[in-house]
């Protein structure tokens, strides 16, 4: 029986650019620096997805994440392709990932001083929740959200 959610993954192309971005842009903690993973453990868990798998990965968390954290991953021994030019919310698949924060018109603030590129010209207020789209160099995109209701999930803010 599930549990829990443990991690999204996110692949770039330079994982050392990636954790540094995530740190200092983002506020994310280096849970687990990055490092190699490679050999017989890693070819037992993915080979039969990736023929030879190399990989280098980080975790990343933050304050009071627990087990949900993100995975930021570089496969070095594969050209990684960027996002497609024409990709959108809309397609089938992973499409963002949400982060919450007490003070989104501050965040947004802080964030673009740091020069994230927002999606989303202003602040939206839906299903009780204020919202703003931004992405990250490598074209993933989040949701930046701040709960009326600071005690209850997110989800149940309406």
């Amino acid at each position: 029986m599930l549990t829990a959610i443990a991690h999204s993954a996110v692949c770039v192309p330079d994982v050392h650019a990636a954790v540094a971005w995530y740190r200092d842009v983002l506020g994310f903690e280096v849970l687990s620096p990055p490092y190699l993973m490679q050999g017989e453990a890693i070819e037992r868990d993915m080979g039969e997805l990736i023929p030879s798998p190399r990989l280098e990965a980080a975790i990343l968390g933050l304050p009071g994440g627990g087990d949900r954290v993100l995975e930021i991953i570089q496969y070095p021994d594969i050209p990684a392709r960027p996002r497609a030019d024409d990709a959108a919310l809309t397609d089938v698949g992973l499409t963002h990932l949400g982060l919450v924060c007490d003070d989104i018109h501050a965040t947004r603030a802080s964030l673009e001083a740091k020069g994230v590129s927002f999606l989303t010209s202003s602040i939206a207020s839906v299903a009780g929740l204020r919202t703003t789209w931004f992405e990250d160099p490598w074209g993933t995109v989040f949701i930046l959200m701040e709960k009326r209701a600071t005690a209850k999930p997110y989800y149940a803010q309406h």
